[in-house]
């Protein structure tokens, strides 16, 4: 009987917190009275993967970029066939030449691991600054249609967000009316 008492307890308690919540939100609005807020809400991962400025900055690094990708390919595509030669003729091979192949292999795959790597560093960095670029110019979308249409808040992450809020098409089409 008792845990029975905690629960019920427990919902009683959940509900004045609730209630707590929603008055907190419906005093921000600024009186003591009831006052509609009007939210919106921003699917920033849609913002990021179909904006044209996100599609700009994909094609520029990709420009950028392919070289030393095709380099990494080859370089790779060179290292599988040096490994597998030493495989196949590893049972034949006078062990000096063996022991020098097994050293050239090692030392190819120690620089393709290195250029690999920079190669990771130096992407992953500047798709950073793209995106950092594409985040502050939505910002600033963002913050201008909230204000020409009085949005008291915009939200950009939400676990649910009706489509009545979803304010994402709106911000696409003014980021890409931007060039």
């Amino acid at each position: 009987m008792p845990l029975l008492k905690f629960f019920a307890l427990s919902r009683h308690l959940l509900g004045g917190l609730i209630g707590l919540g929603l008055s907190a939100l419906l005093v921000l609005g600024g009186t003591a009275h009831a006052q509609a807020l009007k939210i919106g809400y921003v699917n920033t991962e849609k913002i990021l993967r179909d904006s044209a400025p996100s599609k700009a900055a994909d094609a520029k690094l990709q420009g950028e970029f392919s070289k030393r990708d095709k380099e990494l390919q080859d370089l790779a595509a060179r290292l599988k066939a040096l490994g597998e030669r030493l495989d196949r003729d590893a049972a034949v091979m006078q062990e000096s030449d063996k022991v020098r192949r097994q050293r050239e292999f090692a030392e190819l795959e120690k620089d393709f691991q290195r250029k690999q790597r920079e190669f990771r560093e130096d992407f992953n960095q500047r798709r950073n600054e793209e995106l950092s670029q594409i985040v502050e110019r939505a910002n600033r979308v963002i913050r201008s249609i909230a204000e020409a249409e009085k949005y008291d808040f915009i939200l950009q992450e939400a676990v649910y967000a009706s489509p009545q809020v979803d304010i994402t098409e709106k911000v696409l089409r003014s980021l890409n009316a931007q060039r």
